[in-house]
């Protein structure tokens, strides 16, 4: 007799999460899209959205995931190479993004910044991609961003600038005028410092040519780059520096990579520790300036933290929406039970105001060239909002991975790298505090220009519950900033900003649910505590994932 080993039947778990249009099904995504002059670019957002949303690419982000780079530091004969090796899924990630123009959409030929809407165009792809695939994102807004930095030295810019909008991925090890397109890392901290370069060690001697750098980076991000921007002391002070991977004379220039850092999460990207023994470089602006100079770069990078995290949020929602749909106990889908169903739109309504905000903070710096408010409402706004959003979605994803169950603590599902990769947009380009002293320094260097921005948004936003009272909180921290108060007046001051650029994007109705749940009521920190009746609650979900 046949032994049988079938020993039950596989039901009641979710379907697999793939094959989904990620921007087709994300009417939120849609709405602040059209609401922030790109609703012409539907069709291409839609068909990228098909594209990253395939069970193909979903499961490519698995194993390049699974897969983390490896250190090469020397070849067979023992020369020094430093050459960090990736799983081809990486490179598929790489080539995509590329392709599709997330590391240079936002510039014109010249550097200059493209027409309006680019960046919102670019940030909605990115806030797609990074819904699939975060790590290898790391490269690709440290290359985008770059070019702000490197405008402060148009003659290195201009050299690079083609290889650098290129949309042709190039992962060979050689000379970057070899090349058919370049990526650009960088290296800011270092081991005594951290946050606080001005305490960098690491010197710039000026040579014939340009400058040499002897010291170390404490964390080189993606040292697989064709060249970084980094700051040492030369003798005029602190000043910015591009090192390329290799000497103007093509021999391998002296950057050397101690080891890869052992990261808590994106782990499909490679961060590193260096040393630069007398490693060639040019001077990216003046001597002395290199914090002015990288903040042009800083600023970028840190709309990208809040554009990726805003994304992740997105994704841990359409995993547990998706899965409480399929999934029933005692009797009863899971999205029908009173207090998961509570979990789940108050999990949307949060969303809803992440990507509202993040898309009109975009079209801030689309029109900055042109429009001054809008510049100071994006040097004010940026860090607020990185703040925010990138606080938030740490415990967002990990509301989410309660949603699944014991489905979502495991390696075999998407939530568990969610988890992972999202406390690093919170600590990368300035963690909290830093955030909260930036927008100190923005509000003390033109407080004028601060009450404008407030004044701006609280025309669109008066008459909501709880704006008045938490706008006059904003405007007494205005006349007279303190540092132990800064956090809060941050959080609100997002808040502010959430709901005007939900007045433009949402329904009414969403962003009158948004005001009194986050400034009006009694509200826990945990989700499913907000007073959403049954109404509110079935029209957040039908937006978040059309059932």
């Amino acid at each position: 007799m046949t032994a049988a080993f079938e020993t039950h039947e596989v039901f009641n778990q979710s379907p697999p999460f793939e094959d989904v249009d990620l921007f087709g099904s994300d009417r939120p995504l849609q709405d602040a899209v059209a609401a922030n002059g790109a609703g012409g670019a539907s069709k291409s957002l839609a068909e990228f959205g098909q594209r990253w949303g395939a069970a193909s690419m979903l499961d490519a982000a698995r194993v390049a995931n699974e897969h983390t780079p490896e250190l090469k530091s020397f070849d067979a004969k023992g020369h020094r190479r430093d050459i960090v090796e990736f799983h081809p899924a990486y490179h598929q990630f790489m080539a995509e993004s590329m392709r599709a123009g997330l590391h240079g959409a936002t510039w014109g030929d010249d550097g200059q910044p493209a027409d309006a809407p680019a960046e919102v165009v670019r940030s909605a792809r990115f806030y797609m991609a990074a819904q699939v695939e975060q790590g290898h994102l790391c490269p690709i807004t440290m290359t985008r961003a770059s070019v702000g930095a490197l405008a402060a030295e148009p003659a290195v810019r201009d050299r690079l600038l083609p290889k650098i909008l290129s949309r042709h991925y190039d992962p060979s090890f050689r000379p970057w005028w070899e090349k058919s397109g370049i990526t650009l890392g960088m290296g800011m901290t270092e081991k005594q410092g951290g946050t606080d370069v001005r305490a960098n060690t690491t010197r710039a001697n000026p040579s014939e040519d340009g400058y040499g750098i002897t010291g170390h980076k404490w964390f080189l991000s993606a040292p697989m780059c064709d060249a970084f921007l980094v700051l040492a002391q030369a003798p005029g002070g602190l000043t910015c520096f591009l090192m390329p991977r290799f000497r103007p004379d093509g021999s391998t220039n002296a950057l050397r990579v101690q080891r890869l850092k052992d990261k808590l999460g994106n782990r499909s990207n490679a961060s590193s520790e260096v040393e630069f023994a007398d490693a060639f470089a040019w001077r990216v602006g003046e001597e002395g300036k290199g914090v002015r100079t990288i903040i042009q770069m800083v600023q970028l990078t840190r709309l990208d933290c809040a554009v990726s995290s805003a994304g992740f949020m997105r994704m841990a929602l359409a995993q547990a929406l998706h899965h409480c749909r399929h999934r029933s106990v005692f009797q009863r889908r899971l999205v029908d039970q009173p207090m998961m169903r509570a979990v789940l739109a108050d999990m949307a309504l949060e969303v809803e105001g992440a990507i509202a905000l993040v898309m009109r903070l975009c079209r801030s710096f689309d029109l900055a060239p042109t429009d001054s408010l809008e510049a100071e409402r994006a040097r004010l706004l940026t860090p607020a909002v990185k703040y925010w959003i990138c606080k938030r979605a740490p415990a967002f994803v990990y509301e989410a991975m309660e949603c699944l169950g014991g489905n979502g603590y495991v390696e075999d599902g998407m939530l568990a790298r969610l988890y992972r990769e999202a406390p690093v947009n919170a600590i990368w380009e300035g963690s909290g505090n830093v955030m909260g002293l930036d927008v100190l320094r923005a509000v003390a260097r033109s407080p004028q220009s601060a009450q404008a921005v407030l004044g701006a948004m609280l025309r669109k936003t008066g008459d909501l519950p709880g704006v008045a009272e938490t706008a006059r909180s904003i405007e007494r921290f205005f006349a007279k900033p303190a540092e132990s108060h800064a956090r809060r007046m941050v959080e609100a001051l997002a808040l502010i900003a959430a709901l005007e650029a939900m007045a433009d994007s949402a329904p009414p109705e969403v962003t009158e649910s948004f005001a009194r749940t986050r400034l009006v009521d009694s509200r826990s920190a945990n989700f499913g505590t907000a007073d959403l009746g049954e109404g509110e609650a079935a029209r957040l979900l039908e937006r978040a994932l059309p059932a």
